[in-house]
């Protein structure tokens, strides 16, 4: 039988659980949910597996039954209290008859936002929250970014060799990483709600940007072209178009003879805004994809538009791969472009950051401190 050390122990076996419904559960946010003894003996535990299935509480109390009674109920995110697809979590949980519900955090939605651990109380229910907090709210970052900043989560990621290169000064960039890595980004893709690249990359690299094999979602290939012209006939994108869904966003200096090309193909089209020098304004791609409930789109592009996403601060989350490999020259290309800083920072700008092996490459993966 499993016996958890501490409060804390139980919350993080919790989250570890919550972790499995990334990917599947978007837009709302993962959770888990762990019922315990009072000595702290595993009872039952549970995830919210996929969106519009049962919340994570309710299906560790359906799995404990009668043991619910005098128990300790642990859940990452505060229990809901509105009718939504599924009926309030709260009222479950105090039917069930729990001694004690230990929440992670607070649920950031204004319809919630305490309501649900009021009502607890209320009913006489001893409720303590707070419990491995910070580690709670990195849970479900993306989802209070998409409901509170109406934005998603944008998960930057590049491949570069030591010397810090995404690609020679013939922009020759295969193969930076190896095999495994290349997996990896397969893997993160399938994941995803959107894909963005630029149209440099389109040009040069002629990406398919879908998970190969799939994942639990599709993402829509976001292609950020100001003249709409990237995609030809000859492209892989074109010939993929029944595979993943495509958006083009350009400006109004687009060809619409190549616009309606694009648009008779399947390929969607919407113009966007942009600055002085013609250049889309990332800031409105974003709220047009948080406009659609995207919650995680991947950032995997060339400098340029890596760069104008890094001036703008729309980066929150970087995989980066470094390759065991040097490729010099002061023409070669680093992995951020744009205008960059005129000064170095004097904190760090990277938080909860995680180093790992990828076959014969290092992973690097790091949150953007805010």
């Amino acid at each position: 039988m499993t016996v958890f050390s501490d409060d804390a122990a139980v919350m993080q076996f919790a989250m570890r659980l919550a972790e499995r419904g990334t990917g599947l559960v978007e837009p709302n946010p993962a959770v888990g949910a762990v019922i315990v003894s009072g000595a702290r003996e595993l009872i039952a535990a549970g995830c919210h597996e996929r969106f519009g299935a049962a919340h994570a509480e309710i299906c560790a109390i359906e799995a404990a039954g009668e043991r619910c009674r005098g128990a300790d109920l642990f859940v990452t995110l505060e229990p809901c209290s509105h009718f939504g697809k599924t009926p309030p979590c709260a009222d479950a949980v105090i039917a069930a008859g729990f001694r004690r519900v230990v929440i992670g955090c607070e649920d950031p939605a204004p319809h919630v936002a305490g309501r649900g651990i009021a009502r607890l109380r209320e009913a006489g229910v001893e409720v303590v929250t707070g419990v491995c907090g910070s580690d709670a709210e990195r849970l479900i970052a993306p989802f209070r970014m998409l409901f509170c900043s109406q934005r998603p989560w944008v998960h930057a990621k590049w491949a570069m060799s030591l010397d810090g290169r995404i690609a020679t000064f013939r922009r020759h960039s295969r193969w930076i990483s190896c095999p495994v890595s290349r997996g990896y980004v397969h893997d993160l893709r399938g994941r995803m709600d959107a894909i963005i690249t630029g149209s440099g990359t389109v040009r040069a690299d002629d990406p398919l940007l879908t998970a190969r094999p799939s994942g639990p979602r599709t993402a829509v290939r976001v292609i950020l072209n100001a003249r709409g012209d990237s995609i030809t006939q000859h492209s892989r994108l074109w010939q993929s178009v029944a595979e993943a869904p495509i958006l083009v966003c350009v400006s109004d200096a687009a060809d619409a003879a190549t616009l309606t090309a694009l648009q008779r193909r399947g390929i969607e089209v919407i113009r966007m805004a942009t600055d002085a020098a013609g250049r889309l304004c990332v800031a409105d791609v974003l709220t047009e994809l948080g406009r659609r409930r995207c919650t995680h789109v991947l950032l995997e592009a060339g400098a340029a538009v890596t760069g104008a996403f890094f001036d703008a601060g729309l980066i929150d989350e970087l995989h980066v791969f470094i390759g065991p490999k040097l490729i010099g020259g002061a023409g070669a290309i680093s992995a951020i472009g744009g205008t960059g800083r005129a000064e170095v920072p004097q904190v760090p700008d990277l938080c909860r950051i995680r180093w790992s092996e990828s076959g014969t490459d290092m992973l690097v993966r790091a949150d953007v401190c805010r």
